[in-house]
């Protein structure tokens, strides 16, 4: 299968683009970083920073505060100036540790879309306004300990959440890593090495065996495979001659070409693949974290509460404004979302510990969040559900060869050549302990197959054009079976000794023996099943029988794989993307939830929001288990979480004043202390969860 340069080509070809991965590093960082604005609050390196510094400053805050030492009735450490030590180290506190929410905050405002960041910014000020009111003279009692707490809290939360939600994105520069930086040039009669980046449209370049393709382009001279499965999907290298196209990051298994350059830089195929997973990237709208909702509903709640508290008992108390801003302080204080602020973070955290025991690494906290919701698992076919090599399936002979002495004859001269084909026939005679002979005279036939002298026999392992040119009779018991390998996506080779075709070999894609398994179990849970491949209709469609796959989707270019998964996502249909390939990067990008086989490319890898660390297919059943499980956990939290404020905010307003039951600012905090401890508790429930 050949790539549709044009389909993926998004930039025009320049000869004076920069120069090897520097150029394509440049390219995808520009791509995915382009049009987001400053994401530098949710570097979890800084919050990891500032908790460390701000725990720091708190402890001598707690250490000296007043308030505290009268909530816990303790008599703390007493010296000449010491009761300014709260209010110096909190004043550090909010603008070292505090800021950033402030700042965050703000930035919510403005975007109209209230949330953790506004919920904690308000709490801040309320807290760090208040205590500077009393600290300068205003009766009541200062918060400085209440602020250091908040801060600090929220800092290690969010430290937890963007390490979760931050996995490091480097897609585009393993893509990158595919193309080489050099090339070299054929000039005249002889070549020299020279920067990709100097080449030009026309240039022609050599291409040892062995060497990565640095250039789209088309063979003007020699003959060859080519390794194509990270761009393709070709579990088979590509049998390639002259006039045919080939794409840069490929791989030149055996003959030497020579190639006309058709495309540099961003024109090739790779880059339309980089640019594809930017673009995804950069549209795909992560999922909004339910405490983010919770905590925008609690600030409208937080200030109409407020609001409300403040015109009543000024109705009521107009000529106590002390008792007035104690009630509404109080309130604000109960909004403090010490718990709210963890009830996510803690069991994204313990959840991403569990899957890591059990293989499931969670490198995007949305995605484990989405995966309880989908509907349709779509399974990349080579590496994927297959085990990306072939294996002998079939072994036809005639005239009562014994099959494992044909198998036998066969990988003997099949053990000097690195085509898929032999070594799948080699392993084969591995798998039966076979003893191969030494062969002689071996010989190459590009694109048809090889020769060589065994057991003073010529044998020829090849496809039916050999026989064809050399006008040898093929039995038509083989010739049928052939035919029906053909129908089933199998590669088939003949196996001639001298002048007669004494066996058939037929060659297939190889099971993972976990992916009937993996299939059933999804289908059990009312879950549509589909495979995606590069392959030819013949062998998804094999390949999909067996496993029990209806819904099939073949010959599909890397650029139309996004596609597919657009339209499956029609009509809101929860999408989960399975694959290991480069060609699968994009689709991994676009799906709701992209799962990457760990066996496979780090580009895959890197493109998915969970990884799977073996190759076991049925890893995706237990991360279906692990999102809903990690999902009640969070309902719970946010119960817990928001339940205290929705019944400490009305008794902090004054609701039962007149039942002798009044909330101090105090004792408010305190309250909101004790969810965060039942918060962290239930957390830790979810470490029982077998999956």
């Amino acid at each position: 299968m050949e790539l549709d340069h044009a389909q993926l080509q998004h930039e025009t070809p320049t000869e004076h683009a920069p120069s090897g991965h520097d150029a394509h590093a440049g390219h995808a960082e520009h791509d995915a970083h382009s049009g987001h604005g400053d994401h530098s609050h949710h570097d979890p390196a800084q919050f990891k920073r500032k908790f460390w510094i701000s725990l720091a400053l708190t402890i001598p805050t707690l250490v000296f505060s007043s308030g505290l030492q009268g909530i816990l009735n303790l008599d703390g450490p007493r010296f000449p100036g010491s009761q300014f030590i709260p209010a110096i180290f909190g004043i550090a506190l909010f603008i070292y540790g505090g800021w950033v929410f402030i700042t965050g905050g703000v930035a919510e405002v403005r975007a109209k879309q209230p949330g953790m960041m506004t919920l904690i910014s308000l709490a801040i000020l309320v807290a760090f306004g208040y205590s500077l009111a009393v600290t300068l003279g205003l009766a009541g009692m200062d918060f400085w300990w209440e602020l250091a707490t908040l801060i600090t809290i929220m800092l290690l939360g969010h430290w937890i959440e963007m390490s979760a939600i931050m996995g490091a994105q480097n897609a585009l520069g393993e893509l990158a890593k595919l193309l080489p930086d050099e090339a070299d040039l054929v000039h005249d009669d002889h070549t020299m090495t020279v920067a990709v980046s100097s080449l030009a449209i026309g240039d022609h370049v050599l291409v040892r065996p062995g060497s990565r393709i640095p250039v789209d382009g088309e063979i003007t001279d020699g003959e060859s495979d080519v390794d194509e499965s990270l761009l393709t999907g070709e579990s088979a290298a590509v049998s390639k001659h002259v006039g045919d196209t080939v794409v840069a990051g490929s791989v030149n298994a055996s003959g030497s070409l020579t190639v006309r350059v058709t495309a540099t830089a961003e024109g090739t195929a790779v880059a339309g693949i980089m640019k594809l997973v930017a673009d995804a990237q950069a549209s795909k709208s992560g999922a909004q974290v339910l405490a983010d909702r919770a905590a925008g509903l609690l600030f409208y709640f937080a200030l109409a509460a407020a609001v409300v508290t403040a015109v009543v008992w000024l109705l009521i108390l107009p000529n106590n404004l002390n008792f007035v801003l104690e009630r509404v302080v109080t309130v604000l204080v109960i909004a403090c979302p010490h718990a709210l602020g963890l009830a996510i973070p803690l069991v994204a955290s313990i959840s991403t510990a569990i899957g890591a025991k059990r293989g499931i690494l969670v490198r995007n906290r949305s995605a484990l969040e989405e995966a309880r919701r989908i509907r349709v698992v779509l399974f990349d076919k080579t590496g994927t559900l297959t085990q990306g090599r072939q294996g002998v399936s079939d072994i036809v002979t005639v005239d009562g060869t014994d099959e494992d002495e044909l198998l036998r004859l066969a990988a003997s001269v099949e053990a000097a050549s690195e085509h898929p084909v032999a070594r799948a026939i080699v392993a084969a005679a591995a798998e039966r302990g076979l003893k191969l002979q030494k062969s002689t005279r071996f010989a190459a036939l590009a694109g048809r197959g090889a020769q060589a002298k065994v057991d003073g026999r010529m044998l020829t392992v090849a496809s039916a054009r050999v026989a064809s040119e050399r006008g040898i009779h093929i039995d038509p018991e083989l010739v049928n079976a052939a035919r029906d390998a053909g129908a089933e996506g199998k590669t088939a080779v003949f196996v001639l000794d001298g002048d007669s075709v004494v066996a058939m070999i037929a060659v297939a894609d190889v099971l993972r023996p976990e992916s009937a398994e993996a299939v059933a179990g999804l289908k059990a849970r009312g879950i549509r099943v589909a495979m995606l491949t590069g392959d030819s209709h013949g062998v998804a469609n094999w390949v999909a029988r067996q496993l029990g796959i209806d819904e099939v989707y073949a010959e599909v270019l890397p650029g139309e794989k996004g596609d597919v998964v657009r339209k499956l996502q029609q009509g809101g249909t929860l999408v989960a993307m399975v694959g290991d390939g480069v060609n699968d990067a994009p689709a991994l990008a676009l799906a709701d939830v992209g799962i990457a086989i760990g066996a496979g490319t780090d580009v895959a890898i890197e493109t998915a929001g969970v990884v799977l660390a073996s190759s076991d297919p049925r890893g995706v059943l237990a991360t279906l288990r692990l999102s809903e499980a990690t999902y009640r956990k969070m309902l719970q939290n946010l119960f817990w979480a928001t339940g205290y404020n929705v019944i400490g905010i009305p008794l902090a307003a004054g609701v039962l004043f007149g039942g002798g039951i009044l909330l101090s600012p105090a004792l408010g905090a305190a309250f909101m202390s004790i969810s965060t401890i039942v918060v962290a508790l239930n957390a830790q429930l979810l470490r029982r969860l077998k999956l």
